[in-house]
């Protein structure tokens, strides 16, 4: 499995497993538990949650599913904004963990900005990483302005990821957000990468797909693997599609297939709030 090196100096997997929507029903926590175990047995080590899914549930499938392979996983958690202030962002992380069944996360996120100061929040952040309940910190569904602010703020420039949307039909973070994180080296986390499923009905898609052999979602995947520094988490809830994603990771396209892509779906030519689902 290729890898980045965070300015943590911990190495995270390139390609993981999301889990939105995971634990929301007890009657699927099976198949969704064997379709992340499965996942791990093809290299996919690298999992990421977030208190908010299933509201806790996705992270105790995720306690099932690692219980006896926990050093093989590189566990990724967020906290909810609500929750961000320096007390509550730790008892969330108490929280998160115990739901795990683990005692540490190997990255930890504040979800997206709310009313609380993000200062109070990376103060949470080193406290936690100081006692080493969490290993490395980021954000997500940070904008090129909050990226900039967290960077003037004490513990900010140990900042490691910003976890957010991003895929063929959501470019906008190429104008400035990309290009900043990637001259302080903080990969992009892209989340959502076949914008929730609408991707594989683009007609232009599925033929490019048929001519290659392959899936739209290997398509839209491996066109995010081929960047440097960027890192791609498709929610995985069925073994098939695990199977699928993980094969995307060997998939090179050309450069006649890249400049298609950039055809059907143009590159920003001006700067655009971030977008979020």
């Amino acid at each position: 499995m290729r890898s980045l090196k965070l300015l943590s100096g911990q190495s995270i997997p390139v390609l993981g497993m999301g889990t939105w929507q995971m634990g929301e029903n007890n009657r699927d926590f099976a198949t969704e538990v064997a379709a992340l175990r499965h996942g791990l047995d093809l290299g996919l080590s690298l999992i990421d949650t977030a208190e908010m899914y299933g509201e806790g549930g996705a992270e105790k499938v995720i306690a099932l599913a690692i219980h006896d392979r926990r050093s093989d996983v590189f566990l990724v958690s967020k906290v909810y904004p609500h929750n961000a202030s320096k007390r509550d962002t730790i008892a969330a992380c108490e929280r998160s963990l115990k739901r795990l069944q683990t005692d540490y996360l190997d990255l930890y996120l504040l979800h997206w900005r709310g009313s609380v100061p993000l200062a109070e929040t990376l103060e949470a952040f080193q406290t936690l990483q100081q006692a080493g309940k969490i290993r490395s910190y980021g954000v997500s569904n940070f904008d090129t302005e909050d990226m900039q602010e967290a960077a003037t703020l004490k513990g900010g420039t140990e900042i490691v990821t910003n976890q957010v949307l991003y895929n063929l039909t959501r470019r906008g973070i190429e104008w400035n957000l990309l290009p900043w994180c990637r001259q302080h080296q903080i990969p992009i986390m892209a989340y959502s990468p076949i914008e929730q499923g609408r991707l594989l009905r683009h007609s232009h898609l599925q033929k490019m797909a048929q001519d290659r052999g392959v899936t739209i979602a290997q398509l839209a995947i491996a066109w995010l693997l081929h960047q440097d520094d960027v890192i791609v988490i498709p929610k995985s809830s069925r073994i098939e599609h695990i199977d699928q994603n993980r094969a995307a990771l060997d998939l090179k396209l050309s450069a006649e297939e890249l400049a298609m892509l950039d055809t059907i779906f143009p590159p920003p030519n001006r700067a655009v709030p971030l977008e979020m689902l």
